[in-house]
């Protein structure tokens, strides 16, 4: 093709393929592997479930935590999980079979949020005890204790190679630290300074996705430190709702929110080019699939359930 349409024009829908019941209290996150042919999830019910997303099936179900689970992470080649709880400590899965692999205890308040980095040698980790900490996978030990933020941290994601990492807090600030040193290289903050309840590097580890309390998301130039775009339309003072991009075909946000939908704008223009609905409470937790036009979400307490949502076929 030539001529390019504009791209709300050629934009497919998304369309429910699947709803995955089984977990027993809210849904706090969704995560696809690398290879996106699983998608891990956690909850306030104390598990994590692994399930096949080509027929929705239930794979593993990871039992041992003693408190809810607030986040769940692959490590990048597929094989680990990692669950954050509210038991103060993380442990780590065998995906295959299942089976608990350790637990790692430091953490003084709830651990609310974790991520591997792309070596999946380390991990990374935030607390209501306002802290960061690095993990060293292999041995368990944690290897760095950052004085983050002075309120929860909501978010920790390392960018593409692993060299960076970015937390956000209940305090206003995003942070950037330097993954090696643990030394802070960038504060990033705004005028308003609103509770920022979840943060990602874009897939090129160029930008920053930023959800805040005050209904937005903005994606940041983290080198200049200058506001790029806001997207707006959903809803999110409450939650920490987490956010996306989509970039299997065309370049898309995706975030949960607390009307129950899931919202899609288009990257460049900000427009909302879809809304899916069918959850009956909060869309705490959405993911995008890396290989495939595909969308998880989840939802809060009334509803308890995963969506799986795929682009229609032409």
């Amino acid at each position: 093709m030539t001529s390019t349409p504009e791209p709300s024009d050629s934009f497919k829908p998304y369309e429910l393929k699947h709803t995955l019941s089984g977990h027993k209290r809210a849904v706090s996150a969704v995560k696809f592997s690398d290879d996106g042919n699983l998608l891990a999830t956690s909850s306030a019910d104390k598990t994590a479930r692994t399930w096949d997303v080509s027929d929705g099936s239930l794979l593993h179900e990871f039992l041992g935590h003693e408190q809810g689970i607030s986040d769940v992470a692959f490590s990048s080649d597929g094989r680990h999980l990692a669950t954050a709880s509210d038991d103060k400590t993380i442990r780590l899965w065998d995906v295959a079979t299942g089976a608990h692999v350790k637990t790692l205890t430091g953490h003084t308040n709830y651990v609310f949020c974790v991520n591997y980095n792309p070596q999946a040698n380390m991990l990374v980790s935030g607390s209501f005890d306002e802290t960061v900490r690095m993990w060293d996978v292999k041995t368990g030990k944690c290897l760095k204790v950052l004085p983050a933020h002075s309120d929860p941290v909501t978010a920790v994601n390392y960018n593409r190679d692993g060299t960076l990492i970015v937390s956000s807090s209940y305090d206003g600030l995003c942070r950037i630290w330097d993954a090696s040193t643990g030394h802070c290289v960038k504060t990033l903050i705004d005028d308003e300074n609103p509770p920022v309840s979840f943060v990602k590097f874009s897939p090129n580890g160029k930008f920053l996705l930023v959800g805040s309390l005050d209904n937005s998301l903005r994606l940041w130039n983290f080198s200049t430190g200058k506001v790029l775009k806001t997207y707006t339309g959903h809803a999110n003072s409450k939650f920490c709702v987490s956010s996306t991009f989509s970039i299997t075909n065309g370049k898309y946000i995706v975030s949960g929110s607390e009307d129950k939908c899931v919202y899609l704008w288009e990257l460049q223009s900000r427009k909302i080019v879809q809304k899916l609905e069918g959850h009956t409470d909060t869309v705490i937790s959405v993911a995008c699939n890396p290989t495939q036009n595909m969308i998880a979400s989840g939802s809060l307490g009334n509803d308890k359930t995963l969506k799986i949502w795929t682009q229609g076929e032409d």
